[in-house]
């Protein structure tokens, strides 16, 4: 190999290693790596940018938009209680997400797909008191397996099927993968099932209950026409809630305290809460639960186009000693109080009746110009709007459910390529209004996108300095005349390379070599061909050998170590059973 080579092995290792042993966010360690690489000129200018006009990291980036449509219409959390529903113990926790994930991804690609699910199932986690890093990286193992299945599941696989039509005239059918991907992926769920509890990390999120001395009460009332009406507590998600407690119902003026899980709610029962103020953004976007106060209802500003802000009662606000209903709060500043703290201790009134008095913090629905205009106010001491917190639009989550199942038969049926489909369905989320256009350019993840594209010019050096099929050459000249040793070298082999590369490239480079070793040894090309889509797509060791380990990798607050730990035993599980099975379903010698 010629320096430009060896410089790129070197590069890629100090990633690895970077990453692996320093809390340097990848984005950072992927984009310097490239950087480095541009400025040795081993890769120019069009090579390197290349990544980041990428059909895969664009298509991500559109579904980040499609993602927010469904959260801002509340169709998110119909989803994670439709498919992920209340899970009482630990392994019943992963099985209710590692089995729907892998069955989704085996017809839909797994990219788009943990795209779209990342913030369903983070909310539902949080919703659970479950910690991220118990969720994040088995959401992203899933779907990989559940997409060795079909011929669509994954780019892969469908880069394979390209090469298999193209260079040998015999296209792959859409379910000859799942004779080895079907026990590869039960094999891999099964792993999850038992060994996620010790291999994975309990990495709590930094904040707890007790963080924020801001403890509002809140009043919601259950909407008549709510589906929440004759269920339980617990069934309701309402038992359960991260830094919120129910701490009554008011029934028709009978009071229910210390309300147990069981306890079925009747529709105009007005539920008072205490808890933080996220937590409080949480319970404003359930399906069925409104604010009490009716004067929410008669703001001049449409509730879509208004938001959360926080709002410190100053000593010279001239509605201080007056009660919120007698002063005429909504009237006097056109924002309504829902809630109100004072000094961490809970306030025994109903809303409108609480007296105010300096240094209460109240938390208003308002128009978003409340904080410009109130922000040098002599009226409070402070003022500051609270992030995502604009009512859910409830009444078009059939609008984006539509949407979200058009854009999955579009690409699933191949009438659209998936990039395609998706920007279609960014474009009617925005246009029938499930998400404005601030919403959705706030909710693109550029530091995901970075990781990405970044990561793609780092595999296309490893391509274009020679470093890969040198390394490939090596490796395959020490299997003998032995099909079995090549297979195992091989799946070995192309393993390694997703794993330091990204999947697709590791497929297209190691496709040739793998023909062309089963030609040499005069064996059938199938087992090879089957254990580099098994093993291309099979890169867990990593946060780099796939696109979703990426994505998942800083949501989950995961270290280089976790991959290692718990992926790249499934990373041997998968040799094993591949190599096992590939030359029992596909005969060497047919």
């Amino acid at each position: 190999m010629e320096w430009q080579a060896w410089t790129t092995v070197g590069i890629v290792l100090l990633v690895i290693g970077v990453l692996g042993f320093t809390r340097i966010t990848p984005d950072l360690v992927m984009a310097g790596a490239l950087t480095l690489l541009l400025t040795l000129g081993i890769l120019n200018e069009r090579d390197a940018l290349d990544g980041f006009a990428n059909e895969g990291m664009l298509t991500v980036a559109v579904l980040f938009v499609v993602a927010a449509g469904i959260r801002e219409t509340g169709a998110m959390s119909f989803l994670a209680q439709r498919v992920l529903g209340h899970p009482h113990t630990p392994l019943a926790t992963q099985a209710r997400l590692i089995f729907p994930m892998a069955s989704m991804s085996a017809f839909m690609n797994n990219t788009p797909l943990v795209a779209m699910m990342l913030p369903i199932v983070a909310d539902w986690a949080k919703k659970h008191r479950i910690a991220l890093s118990k969720v994040m990286m088995p959401l992203s193992f899933a779907t990989i397996l559940g997409g060795l299945c079909t011929l669509i599941g994954t780019s892969t696989n469908v880069i394979i099927g390209g090469l298999m039509a193209r260079e040998l005239g015999e296209p792959l059918r859409m379910f000859d993968p799942v004779w080895v991907g079907l026990p590869c992926a039960a094999a891999g769920l099964i792993y999850m099932l038992v060994t996620t509890r010790w291999l994975l990390p309990d990495r709590q999120p930094a904040f707890s209950d007790r963080h924020d001395p801001r403890q509002y009460t809140v009043e919601m009332l259950v909407d008549p026409s709510s589906p929440l009406v004759g269920q339980t507590i617990e069934q309701a998600g309402l038992r359960h809630l991260t830094g919120l407690y129910l701490a009554e119902i008011d029934r028709d003026g009978e009071v229910l305290p210390a309300v147990g899980p069981h306890e079925r709610l009747q529709a105009n029962d007005r539920l008072v809460f205490v808890g933080i103020v996220e937590s409080v953004v949480d319970l404003q976007k359930f399906r069925g639960l409104k604010p009490a106060t009716d004067q929410v209802f008669k703001l001049s500003v449409p509730r879509t186009h208004r938001c959360l802000i926080e709002a410190v009662v100053s000593s010279s606000c001239p509605l201080v000693g007056t009660t919120i209903r007698a002063g005429r709060f909504r009237t006097v500043y056109n924002a309504a109080v829902i809630a109100l703290a004072r000094h961490g201790e809970r306030v025994d009134k109903k809303l409108g009746d609480i007296e105010l008095r300096a240094g209460d913090t109240l938390l208003l629905e308002a128009h978003p110009d409340f904080a410009t205009r109130h922000r040098n106010s002599r009226d409070f001491y402070l003022v500051s709007r609270v992030e995502d917190s604009a009512p859910a639009r409830h009444e078009k989550s059939w609008i984006a459910l539509a949407i979200l199942g058009g854009m999955v038969l579009a690409a699933s049926l191949d009438w659209l390529t998936m990039l395609n489909a998706a920007m279609l369905a960014a474009g009617f989320m925005i246009i029938t209004g499930c998400c404005s256009a601030t919403i959705a350019r706030r909710n693109v993840d550029w530091q995901i996108l970075i990781v990405i594209a970044a990561s793609l010019g780092l595999s296309k050096a490893l391509e274009t300095t020679g470093a890969a099929r040198s390394i490939a050459e090596a490796v395959l000249g020490s299997a003998g005349g032995n099909p079995w040793v090549a297979l195992f070298l091989l799946y070995g082999l192309a393993m390694l390379f997703t794993e330091a590369m990204t999947n697709n490239a590791a497929a297209v480079l190691i496709f040739p070599i793998a023909i062309a070793t089963a030609r040499t040894l005069g064996v059938s090309h199938m087992p090879f061909v089957m254990a580099i889509m098994i093993a291309a797509s099979c890169g867990f060791a990593t946060p780099i050998g796939y696109q979703t380990n990426l994505m998942v990798y800083g949501p989950g607050g995961y270290r280089f170590s976790d991959y290692v730990r718990f992926g790249g035993l499934l990373n041997l599980l998968m040799w094993a059973v591949t190599v096992v099975l590939a030359p029992l379903v596909w005969p060497f010698y047919p």
